[in-house]
This record gives structure tokens, sequence and C-alpha cells, in this order.
């Protein structure tokens, strides 16, 4: 059996090697930026998630942050997951001088495999089951993003989209992993569904009593950031789990826009949405000494840094 382990251990290895190809693309900002294709190996091997990576090019330190994609409804949905939706709002972070991690959880996309974040029933859910194993995959993204060579371990961001804001969350509570400074939270929530019951989330004390724990666990600051047409989860919901977190006595924030677009959910992860998010986030980092300026392009290295150099 132990052979049979190792020989998984390198064959996920050699996927990642392989996986690991960059390009490198100019932003509007002139910041030149590098795109990576991974696979980081988890749980010892047994499986590998599929993560892409953006980040300013040269030798940094860079800070980073894993950016975390939320849960579709569908099994269908689930299944066509990419980083894509995601890649405008990784840009704006990139351009600040952070490397943004971006992996696929266990049942999306490209990653593929069982839906392992599934809490059951909604009549009875298990979230702090379906938490555990969602910070599982978000884990082995973090602590692989801290061991590249232009990554700062000590300035760590969790930031997340809807389930990604609960798991980025649930992580920095339940793992206290080491360097984290931050924790970005958009349109944090469980349960959700527009179609069927537009801005009111079922089992939302469950959920809420997720975050009494969670309350007293994390250790960082946490922006909890909503729009009040959110169809997924009301302005009377979200409140009620940020006052239940911050109960525990966190350091936390709660910041609720005004109606964003015909759904405020997605506030996030549209184009358009960054001039309304990105002011909460730059006072939010303000205040707890977080740095987010804007990367002149006499920052970066005159030499590229492709995946794989070193300096």
């Amino acid at each position: 059996m132990r052979g049979i382990s190792l020989l998984v251990v390198l064959v996920a290895l050699l996927s990642w090697a392989i996986g690991n190809i960059a390009y490198a693309q100019d932003d509007n900002a002139g910041v030149r930026l590098i795109e990576e294709e991974v696979r980081v190996p988890a749980r010892s091997g047994d499986y590998t998630i599929a993560t892409r990576i953006l980040r300013p090019e040269g030798a940094g330190p860079y800070g980073a942050i894993v950016l975390n994609h939320g849960a579709p409804v569908s099994a269908d949905e689930r299944r066509i997951e990419s980083p894509d939706m995601l890649m405008h709002t990784a840009t704006i972070f990139a351009q600040r001088g952070y490397v943004v991690v971006m992996p696929l959880r266990r049942g999306f996309g490209a990653t593929g495999g069982e839906f392992a974040e599934d809490a059951g029933s909604c009549r009875n859910p298990d979230y702090r089951r379906g938490e555990s194993a969602a910070a599982d995959d978000v884990m082995a993204a973090y602590n692989y993003v801290r061991t590249l060579p232009y990554v700062d371990g000590n300035r760590m961001i969790l930031a997340g989209q809807s389930a990604g804001g609960v798991t980025s969350i649930f992580t920095a509570g339940a793992r206290a992993p080491q360097g984290l400074v931050a924790v970005l939270a958009f349109a944090a929530g469980r349960g959700g569904n527009p179609t069927r019951n537009p801005g009111v989330p079922c089992a939302v004390e469950p959920l809420a009593k997720v975050f009494d724990e969670l309350g007293r666990e994390v250790k960082v600051p946490v922006l909890f950031h909503y729009a009040q047409n959110d169809l997924y989860f009301n302005p009377n919901t979200s409140r009620l789990w940020y006052d239940r977190f911050a109960a525990g006595g966190a350091r936390a924030e709660y910041v609720l826009q005004p109606p964003f677009g015909k759904d405020g959910h997605y506030i996030f992860s549209a184009d358009s949405g960054v001039g309304v998010w990105l002011p909460a986030v730059e006072h939010f980092f303000a205040k707890y000494g977080v740095p987010f300026e804007p990367m002149h392009p006499l920052q970066q290295a005159a030499k590229p840094m492709l995946a794989g150099a070193t300096n």
C-alpha cells in the first residue's frame, strides 16, 4: 500500500509540473501579469485541485489572495464552474501587488469528482461538515502558494464570493492558517435560491450557529460585503449572520451597498461592480494596515519571471 500511495503522490506532482504553464499579459494599468494553470496536490496526493494563478511579473515577494468561487445551485452549473468568472476581479488584486490563487474545489469544473462540500438537506444541514470539506481544498491551495518563491507567506488573504465567502471565513477560523492577515467575504452565505425563494435562503439559523462559533475563532479582520438587492441573501439575513459573527468578539465590518443591477449578489464578480466594492476594500485594508496600493510598472523586475523560474 505504501508503494501505491507513493505512486499516487508522484503522479499528482508530475501532473502539477506539466500543468505549470504560464504566459505574460499587459493589463490596462501597464502592469505586466503572469497567468498560470496548475494542479495542486491535496490530501497527500489523493486528488488534485485545478487552480489558476494570476500574478504580477517579477521576483516579488508579493502578498497572496486565495480567491474562492461560489456554489451554483445545479450540478450542471457546478460542472462548468471556471475561474473565468473572477478574472476581472483577480486582475484588480494583481494590479495591487498580490498573487491571486483561484482553486476549483471538488465537484466543480476542471477539478471534478464528488461535490464534497454538500451539507445535505435544508431541513437538517450539516454546514460544519460541508465547510470542513471545502476548507480542505482551500488549504491545499493556501499552503501551496506560501511555498512559491515570489510569495510573502506572511501576507496572506482569504477572499470569496457567496459560498466561497463562507468557506473563506470558516477556513480562517477552523484552520487558523499561518500568515493570514484578513478575510474578504462578498455576498457570503449558503442555501440561497433566487428562483424558488428570492432573497430568503433556507436554513438561516443553522448557518447563524456556525457564525456564532466562527466569531470566537477568527483572529483576523473580516469584511462582510453585500448589496441591498441580493436575490440570494436579503439584508435582514446577511445582517443577522454578521451580528452573530461579531458577537463572538471578532473584528468585522458590514457593508451594505445600494441596489446593483438586477441582482446585487454579483456585485463582486461583475466588471461594472469594481467601482462599488473596491473603495470599500480600500477603506477596510487601510483601517487594518494591509498594503493595497496600485503597482507602478517600475516596481516590477526588469526580467520576466515565468513559472518554475527562480532568482
